[in-house]
């Protein structure tokens, strides 16, 4: 394994790796031999957390390391902590909420179903954050992790229940639940929900991913209120991955519009100067369109290929964040970032801190990592029936699952139905852990 840059600092309890790894221990398995359409088509329209997928179609990742790649932008949160102006510090959220999806563009592989009870942690002393998850419920299956800046400058959390729905050619996954960002030195709190999530093209074709749906974000302590909007491609693909909308005061006073495309980048600009260009942009549009005399009878699923790759920039545009490229070995690695690459790395002085129920230790990831793809699926098939055996026998004697790191309550916010941290997990004290390996 080739060496990454080094991360700076850790004390004896802090589980801070020095040096990242930049590549996986194997490359992926072709999935060109396996036959998505003979597991699905039994399928149509059910919900999608109830099968069980042959693990080719994984990455050898938990989906609680999945949710993790939202810090991957950290340096975001930072950056509208040093803002005194209210709306400034709303644009760089803006921007994290975006780059917090950025990682999934082209990541095909489903991350593995996490145990009841299993956890994740990661501490980052480069990107000053360390984060907690756990999985909370198996049926839903519901995810919650806690997030805080080594500096006490911020808190980040939330609990994610992605619903997955197959439509004869796409698996669209709606993240269902709330995230809070807390800026401490402001006293604010900001709350908003993710876009869904669609991969086209399962049965046949080239895999391709797109997000769509409105997203707010709302500012609890001004009022203000950023509204985006991740656009369906549309036809020709003209709105493929793009992203756009404003930032309001609470009298719906636009203050600032946001454009870019979730794959790439963000800018901020004069909310009169971004109607004029899109009233013109809509004007050219038709134009084009009554030139083209199109004839398609029917929605394809083919990826569309959209008119320029990248975001034309709008005069007097300021830049909010721009994605950073991925590692040249990405595709042979389930297109991992960097980010991604070092998610489920571990040393010996790490596995002799972490608790036993972090994803990190799980045989069946460990293996597909190594690219030992059979013992992968055996593995897995394993700890599916293990995790059954133990269900029933608490149904047998009528005990209920206690989670360790968090507890049921409403959002202190918003209110909404939330999983909320409970403490102590870095006091690094793991007794009566369950047995879930």
């Amino acid at each position: 394994m080739s060496e990454g840059k080094d991360c700076g600092g850790g004390d004896a309890l802090s589980n801070g790796i020095k040096k990242h790894r930049t590549s996986l221990p194997s490359p992926m398995f072709s999935r060109n031999d396996f036959s998505i359409w003979s597991i699905l088509r039994k399928c149509i329209g059910m919900e999608l957390s109830k099968i069980t997928m042959p693990v080719i179609f994984n990455e050898p990742l938990s989906f609680l390391q999945r949710l993790t790649e939202y810090m991957e932008h950290t340096y975001l949160i930072h950056k509208a902590s040093s803002f005194s102006d209210p709306v400034e510090r709303m644009q760089c959220v803006a921007a994290f909420a975006v780059s917090a999806v950025a990682s999934q563009w082209e990541r095909t592989g489903k991350p593995f179903n996490p145990l009841l009870g299993e956890t994740y942690e990661l501490v980052r002393d480069d990107l000053g954050f360390r984060l907690i998850s756990e999985q909370v419920s198996h049926h839903p299956p519901i995810s919650a992790f806690h997030a805080e800046g080594l500096n006490n400058d911020f808190i980040f959390h939330g609990s994610i229940y992605p619903r997955l729905k197959f439509w004869g050619k796409s698996v669209e996954a709606e993240p269902k639940g709330t995230i809070t960002l807390e800026l401490l030195e402001h006293n604010e709190a900001y709350t908003w929900t993710n876009p869904t999530c669609c991969v086209h093209n399962i049965i046949v074709g080239k895999l391709w991913i797109e997000q769509y749906g409105n997203v707010e974000i709302i500012n609890h302590k001004t009022g203000d209120k950023c509204v985006l909007n991740f656009k369906p491609c549309g036809l020709f693909g003209k709105e493929l991955h793009k992203v756009e909308g404003y930032i309001q005061d609470k009298s719906k006073k636009k203050l600032c519009a946001l454009y870019g495309k979730w794959t790439e980048c963000l800018y901020s600009v004069d909310p009169a100067t971004f109607d004029a260009y899109k009233k013109n942009d809509k004007r050219n549009t038709e134009e084009k369109k009554n030139s083209k005399q199109t004839s398609s009878s029917e929605e394809s699923d083919e990826m569309p290929v959209p008119d320029s790759e990248s975001v034309f920039i709008i005069p007097g545009s300021v830049l909010l964040w721009r994605i950073a490229p991925r590692p040249p070995n990405s595709a042979q690695m389930y297109n991992f970032t960097s980010f991604a690459m070092v998610l489920n790395e571990v040393d010996k002085e790490m596995e002799s801190v972490i608790p036993k129920t972090d994803c990190r230790l799980r045989p069946d990831i460990r293996a597909m990592e190594n690219g030992e793809i059979d013992q992968a699926s055996e593995e897995k098939k394993r700890l599916e029936e293990k995790q059954r055996a133990a269900r029933k026998n608490r149904s047998k004697s009528e005990e209920d699952w206690k989670t360790r790191w968090f507890h049921q309550g409403p959002n202190p916010y918003n209110g909404a139905q939330d999983w909320i941290y409970s403490g102590s997990y870095w006091d690094r004290n793991y007794f009566n852990l369950p047995d879930i390996y």
